[in-house]
């Protein structure tokens, strides 16, 4: 620090595209862009601190050795990406995997991630993204859990567990950044980048959790988000990023701008020009500037006139130096930039083996009539329509930089390898993701009459999700909705499989389908695991991390909504808190999930009913498999406080467990609640449980189960 000059001090806060390396095209817009030759002589001249989106040990190696070796004080780059949902091998989108309910698969594929990442010359990657997603009308719910803020916590702090290892010093270790600090998921409808006007209560119990989750998991850097916060841009928000972040907390790690985000303070509204931008995002405590090149035009001339203070940018400038030293590039700069490991593929079949594990693990199984599902390999013949059905180009989903395409495996081709007779299935367009195609519904109706089943590959193409791709209703396109209806109006049984990146409201012929799975964007092996579901050899075990509505106007619509004045009441429907058209619930609810097998659920018991304020409750489930087939099933404890300070929601979740049960097995299923379950805060901006009745579920899904009732008792109550 002491040898520093200024410039040097104002490189380690730059972070810039990496144009030496083969980049990610088309990722974000064009911003203060610079050629290869040009990023290397800011590297040379110690003026840049972090490259992002670019891969390959080998041009990585280099451009390390040029920053070690050729500048004056030799201080190591740190190589970064978004590495979301998979690396080389591509595994399902978070949302997705939040279905599984089982945050250890999540860690699983987020260390798998890691170790490609790693050998690929990374370091760093702007993952995950821990927003709470309540508005499905908002593309980036994809890179999240979910509606569900427990869900939020244990799936972000899993993956930053995941991604970073054991030993952030390791060649394998990928330093995680839980994004976007604070409130993105919040975008006023769903729009990105809108405004959030939101209470400081809210923030505090629902978009926050998240983040001081993944912290204490670890996390090391946050990213800040493009959303203003009650008017105020997150990316120059002082209270939050330093009074809350630093002052409350005591996070002593670094803040990452997303890109461009200091430069947008001025289109905001909230900075007049540059520097006034540059001023306003670091005294807030934004650390590092992505891209826009602000801090390194103008950070040095404020400092020079008094406007930042010194201390403050030494600071923001050994957090990096620190960030550097804990991953060990100070003694190793060239960890993590070997082109032997990088040509190592020895983990490929142990990391498609988890990515088809995940997969099937993510497919919810939302309807199935009749028991259509799950289908016979042999004896039956199988139509599979839709425009998802030979489709590789929407496998993946959002965010996927680096995934190696000639490894996907397709739906068509898992189902054929799948059947005993390929010849069996039948294969039929019938519509073009977005289009009409000439005949495609004659011929799509005729290849349904002349099947035993239908199998219909339906759903949103992957550019539908992720940054900047809100939609007004979330419905399949009309050209696939007209297919649907066709198709269905049949008469043959059809399996829906939706392929899609949120929740969506069904219509038609696809709601009414004798079965209906969510499949979300799978990644790799979707073909493989889909037809290990379809065809009973996974007993589908996920859950929904978000609510399906009845209709795109409910949005949005989130389980844990807080208790009207009038609420609906069955039979009455005047003055009550509905919709004309329909009424105030999910079509398949937070949490809902079928089996091949059934799960019949005893009446919850109590260890008391009286729980002391520093105490502890058990409650207890017998959950019975009254199938004949071993299952696993989620099973979910909920509470509602009966009444405090402020409106509580209808339900919360509080824990979950997925427990495998055998045919006819009964299995115990117990958790211990106390008090701090309870707590939220109250019209004061305190954060504690308040004494007095609560509602207690144990049940398969977020409107399911008979309550059971307890009271917390107040301080010093026995």
């Amino acid at each position: 620090m002491a040898r520093m000059t200024m410039e040097e001090k104002v490189g380690q806060l730059g972070c810039f595209a990496d144009m030496h390396r083969p980049f990610a095209a088309d990722v974000n817009p064009e911003v203060a862009a610079q050629s290869a030759s040009e990023v290397l002589a800011e590297v040379r001249a110690g003026r840049v601190g972090t490259l992002f989106n670019g891969v390959g040990a080998a041009l990585g190696r280099e451009a390390q050795r040029i920053a070690v070796e050729e500048s004056r004080l030799g201080i190591p780059l740190l190589f970064a990406a978004d590495v979301i949902h998979g690396m080389r091998t591509v595994f399902p989108i978070p949302l997705g995997e939040g279905a599984s309910f089982e945050p250890e698969l999540a860690r699983r594929t987020a260390r798998a991630a890691a170790i490609e990442a790693t050998a690929a010359g990374l370091h760093w990657t702007f993952a995950p993204a821990v927003d709470i997603a309540r508005d499905q009308r908002w593309g980036r719910g994809a890179e999240g859990s979910g509606e569900d803020v427990l869900l939020g916590c244990v799936f972000g702090a899993a993956r930053v567990r995941g991604f970073q290892g054991d030993d952030l010093r390791a060649e394998d270790a990928l330093l995680a950044t839980p994004k976007h600090f604070a409130a993105y998921g919040g975008a006023a409808a769903g729009l990105d980048y809108s405004q959030v006007d939101i209470s400081a209560q809210t923030l505090r119990d629902v978009h926050l959790p998240p983040f001081r989750a993944c912290i204490e998991a670890g996390a090391l850097t946050l990213m800040s988000a493009f959303n203003d916060i009650n008017g105020i841009p997150a990316s120059a928000n002082r209270w939050l990023l330093t009074d809350l972040l630093r002052t409350e907390w005591g996070f002593d790690g670094l803040v990452i701008g997303d890109y461009t985000a200091d430069m947008e303070l001025i289109a905001h509204g909230y900075a007049e020009d540059e520097r006034d931008a540059t001023r306003l995002a670091f005294t807030a405590g934004l650390d590092i500037s992505m891209q826009s090149g602000f801090y390194r035009d103008h950070l040095p001339a404020l400092v020079a006139a008094g406007v930042v203070d010194r201390a403050q940018l030494d600071a923001s400038v050994r957090r990096v130096l620190e960030l550097k030293d804990r991953l060990g590039l100070f003694d190793n700069p060239y960890r993590s930039l070997d082109p032997q490991r990088e040509a190592d593929t020895s983990h490929r079949e142990a990391h498609e083996a988890l990515a088809r594990d995940a997969a099937r693990r993510s497919i919810v199984l939302l309807k199935n009539d009749g028991d259509v599902l799950p289908l016979r390999r042999a004896g039956q013949r199988i139509a599979l329509i839709g425009p998802m059905a030979e489709d590789r180009d929407n496998l993946e989903g959002c965010w996927v930089l680096f995934g190696e395409r000639e490894r996907y495996v397709d739906l068509v081709t898992g189902l054929r390898a799948a059947l005993e007779d390929a010849d069996a299935l039948t294969v039929c367009a019938g519509s073009g993701l977005e289009e009409a195609l000439p005949g495609g519904i004659d011929a799509a109706v005729a290849a349904a009459r002349a099947a035993d089943v239908v199998v219909l590959a339906l759903g949103e193409p992957q550019r539908y999700s992720g940054e900047a791709q809100s939609r007004v209703s979330i419905t399949l396109p009309p050209a696939q909705q007209a297919l649907a209806d066709a198709v269905v109006a049949s008469g043959t049984p059809v399996v829906v499989l939706l392929r899609h990146g949120r929740a969506l409201a069904l219509e038609g012929g696809v709601r009414d389908a004798a079965a209906i799975a969510a499949c979300w964007f799978l990644g790799s092996q979707t073909g493989p695991a889909t037809a290990d579901v379809l065809f009973g050899g996974y007993n589908p075990s996920a859950r929904l991390p978000l609510s399906f509505p009845q209709h795109s106007g409910q949005q949005p619509y989130f389980y844990a909504h807080p208790r009207s004045g009038r609420p609906e009441l069955p039979g009455v429907t005047e003055f009550k808190n509905r919709w004309r058209e329909c009424t105030n619930a999910a079509l398949y609810p937070f949490g809902h999930g079928l089996s091949y097998t059934t799960f019949d659920y005893g009446a919850p018991r109590l260890s008391t009913s009286r729980l002391t304020w520093d105490g502890t409750l058990t409650a207890t489930v017998a959950v019975t498999n009254t199938g004949s087939v071993a299952g696993e099933e989620v099973v979910q404890l909920y509470v509602h406080d009966r009444v405090a300070s402020r409106v509580r929601p209808v339900r919360e979740l509080k824990d979950f467990r997925k427990v495998a049960i055998g045919p006819g097995e009964t299995v115990e299923v117990g958790f211990e609640l106390d008090r701090r379950q309870l707590a939220f805060t109250g019209p004061e901006m305190q954060s504690e449980a308040e004494p007095g009745a609560f509602d207690l579920w144990l049940a398969p899904s977020s409107v399911a189960g008979e309550a059971v009732q307890f009271e917390l008792l107040g301080p010093g109550v026995e």
